[in-house]
């Protein structure tokens, strides 16, 4: 009986090591991720006047003349600038985040799944930087020229540079992830959800939920910014259509999945 319960203790013991061993190595690289985006915000917070210039830019080209951004808290301007550093920190060091997230991984994944890793993060990664300079360049001045022609000589913008920031993150962040419909819809058509014939003969309803959700998406309530976000998302919707079309799911013959398996082993 002792020997029983010893040897299904020792069993227990050799399940749990792997995951252990698992735990151990995603806080090794979450250290060294941790480490690396401190170093890229002490780099960026010595850039912090350069980082709000650039910020600003479309703000102060829509603003008229002797107007200016306030801060209403002693403590506000300076948590301000450690969110920027800290932002600029976290898109700089993404790359290097994406690589330990890879390492870790990739030894589970199958040798067809690792092929096609890199390319899934390279236009996921691409198109997201896409949609936040078309929100930047494109969509933001409009927008702002749009809020700031309220002002009168009466009603002068005094604007809080703290809901600015907050403000513009979240349209960026917003065009950004809209700009992913392509790579989600490849996706969604590898595993068998659509087609590009269904995606096409559903384009009307498609256009409606693209307006819907680019009243939610963007942050502000003007039609400007609405409209610049659902056009582009319109063309990308057409773009989804052409992708779907070589992204059919292919059936895996049993010595393929077998071949795979030796793959991973």
């Amino acid at each position: 009986m002792a020997t029983k319960k010893s040897e299904e203790k020792k069993y227990e013991e050799e399940e749990k090591l792997p995951l252990t061993s698992h735990l151990e190595e995603l806080k090794a690289r979450l250290i060294r991720v941790l480490i690396v985006v401190a170093v890229g915000f002490g780099v960026c917070y010595l850039f912090k006047d350069w980082s709000f210039k650039i910020i600003t830019k479309p703000l102060v080209e829509a603003m008229p003349a002797q107007s200016s951004m306030i801060f209403t808290g002693l403590p506000e301007a300076f948590f301000i600038h450690m969110k920027i550093a800290l932002f600029a920190s976290l898109l700089l060091t993404a790359p290097y985040t994406l690589f330990e997230i890879w390492r870790f991984v990739s030894p589970g994944l199958y040798k067809k799944e690792k092929r096609a890793v890199g390319p899934f993060v390279f236009f996921s990664s691409l198109l997201f930087a896409g949609g936040v300079l078309f929100g930047y360049f494109v969509a933001l001045p409009p927008a702002f020229r749009f809020f700031v022609s309220f002002s009168t000589d009466f009603l002068k913008p005094m604007i809080s540079f703290r809901e600015y920031l907050s403000l513009t993150l979240k349209f960026l962040l917003a065009f950004g992830l809209s700009f992913e419909m392509p790579v989600f819809m490849f996706f969604l058509a590898k595993i068998g959800v659509v087609n590009s014939k269904m995606l096409a003969k559903q384009r009307r309803y498609a256009i409606l939920i693209i307006f819907v959700a680019a009243a939610i998406l963007t942050p502000s309530p003007d039609a400007i910014s609405q409209i610049l976000m659902a056009v582009p998302l319109m063309v990308l919707y057409e773009v989804s259509i052409v992708l779907t079309k070589f992204a059919g799911k292919k059936k895996t013959s049993p010595e393929e999945a077998e071949n795979e398996e030796v793959d991973q082993s």
